[in-house]
């Protein structure tokens, strides 16, 4: 695996986790998204939303759907 691939996975594995650790259930699918596109805005440097983002476009199979709209979102 290369390591442009290994970084992406990494990405990929941790936008997931901020949004499997949202209570969708208690707060509800578009405060879920707007947590987590907040989270991304707020700590993730601009190449590593920039490359998230080029993932989702090319289809983003790996993301969860509340990662999904986040990501759409920043």
């Amino acid at each position: 695996m290369s390591h442009d691939t290994d970084q992406l996975n990494h990405l990929i594995k941790m936008v997931n986790q901020i949004a499997a650790n949202q209570p969708v259930e208690l707060i509800g699918e578009e405060a879920a998204v707007n947590a987590v596109a907040g989270h991304i805005q707020k700590f993730w440097a601009p190449p590593m939303r920039e490359r998230i983002g080029h993932y989702l476009a090319e289809g983003g199979e790996k993301l969860s759907l509340v990662a999904k709209k986040a990501v759409e979102r920043i």
